[in-house]
């Protein structure tokens, strides 16, 4: 079967980086986690106390940083300069401001240009909120994967309790709500489905048969 690119959108908490990472891993295929990338590039910014409003100093922090894949059997290890931040990225504070910084127009650039590089042998898979529109129009395997709020917040949730946390189930409906209307309504490369994208709504499926339905789609298109 040839190597193709594979495109994941959709919102928050659907399990795309999950599903992702499997379906790689099976195809053995190179996972490009493009929501770590931009988590990444925030953690830089809270680092250096960049305001996100000061559109010079966010401009040179996009000319000078270094941000690195390493991929793994299960998942991503990210470098900063050529410093791991691979667990640093997933905190609470990181997750409440990385919206606001993707949506700035130079770091996007910045991040899709890299996105780009990657992806350019072909075999490789990347999710994110306009991978299938903006980074890889020309995609291979196009899929949107959505889920109801209250399916993406039960799961979130459980991943969350299991961590320690003391957020409330509709705190977090809230919070995942809040993020798909800032994600689909941005200037910059908003969330939303391409034309050619196919529709995948996992609300009732597990991370396997998520992972199986993705498989199929890359299968069929692959023969």
């Amino acid at each position: 079967m040839r190597k193709l690119t594979v495109a994941i959108d959709g919102p928050a908490g659907a399990g795309k980086s999950s599903a992702a990472r499997l379906v790689a891993g099976r195809l053995q295929y190179l996972y490009i986690d493009t929501g770590a990338m931009y988590r990444a590039f925030t953690w830089a910014m809270i680092r250096k106390k960049v305001d996100i409003h000061d559109s010079q100093a966010v401009q040179t922090l996009a000319d000078t940083i270094d941000i690195r894949l390493e991929p793994l059997a299960d998942q991503c290890r990210v470098f900063v300069n050529n410093q791991e931040v691979t667990e640093a990225i997933r905190t609470k504070n990181i997750s409440s401001c990385v919206s606001s910084v993707a949506a700035l127009a130079v770091v996007r650039e910045k991040l899709v240009q890299l996105q780009r590089t990657m992806a350019e042998e072909g075999g490789v898979i990347l999710d994110g909120r306009d991978i299938g529109t903006v980074v890889l129009p020309n995609a291979d395997v196009k899929i949107f994967l959505t889920a109801s709020v209250a399916s993406r917040a039960k799961r979130r949730f459980l991943e969350m309790q299991a961590k320690g946390s003391t957020d409330t189930l509709d705190d977090i409906a809230r919070s995942i709500a809040a993020r798909d209307d800032m994600d689909s309504h941005r200037a910059v490369s908003p969330l939303r489905r391409a034309d050619d994208a196919i529709l995948l709504d996992n609300s009732e499926l597990n991370l396997e048969q998520t992972a199986d339905a993705i498989m199929d789609l890359i299968l069929k298109k692959g023969r």
